[in-house]
């Protein structure tokens, strides 16, 4: 038993190390000239979301690219996401292997990343060929593709939080539920957050 657990503890302490580096790479993205302008566009749009703070520090290193535009926003937003989602569901899969009883949890994440997915595909098929000529030429209407995408970051945040859920319930506290439940929690901000950028994008009428 002490073996087993000093096992587990190691895989725990490692993976954290490795998930965190990629997790720093991957949402630290190169500060370019971005204007003022470009930067209270982020902040205001933050005002959207749930998570303001955590909002404008992972999207500013972005804002020259997303000027004013909701969709480009919308985009990156759900691309950063994306990214947390996909580092959690690994750092979970690797912890799952010492710890059985996050498997659950490793299962609702790859739906999760699935829907986010799915998201972040249809926002670029928007965004690909122009503007309003992209969402004719698909055949469906802005209104609808910006539904979908609701529907699926709502997907994505339910099955996030039916892990976390999962967690609340159990009776034992420990280093495995602190962790798993802090690691969810921290991405269903990045996803809530997303959602509510879409949301805005969708409110703006604009493809």
């Amino acid at each position: 038993m002490v073996s087993q657990s000093h096992t587990a503890t190691f895989l725990l302490f490692t993976t954290f190390l490795f998930i965190s580096r990629s997790i720093s790479a991957a949402h630290s993205p190169p500060r370019l000239n971005a204007t003022t302008n470009d930067l209270d566009f982020i902040r205001t749009s933050c005002n959207a979301t749930l998570y303001q703070d955590l909002c404008f520090n992972s999207l500013a290193g972005y804002a020259s690219v997303v000027q004013d535009s909701p969709a480009r926003l919308a985009k990156i937003a759900t691309g950063v996401s994306l990214s947390k989602a996909k580092a959690t569901l690994a750092f979970l899969s690797k912890l799952s292997r010492s710890a059985a009883e996050v498997q659950d949890c490793v299962s609702y994440l790859d739906e999760a990343v699935d829907s986010i997915r799915d998201s972040l595909q249809t926002l670029r098929n928007m965004s690909r060929g122009g503007g309003v000529a992209a969402v004719a030429s698909s055949g469906e209407t802005f209104s609808s593709q910006v539904n979908d995408v609701q529907t699926w970051m709502s997907a994505a945040l339910t099955y996030e939080d039916t892990c976390t859920d999962a967690y609340e319930e159990m009776d034992e506290a420990g280093e495995i539920k602190t962790t798993v439940y802090d690691r969810v929690n921290t991405l269903k901000r990045f996803t809530s957050n997303a959602l509510a950028l879409v949301n805005t994008y969708g409110n703006s009428g604009a493809p």
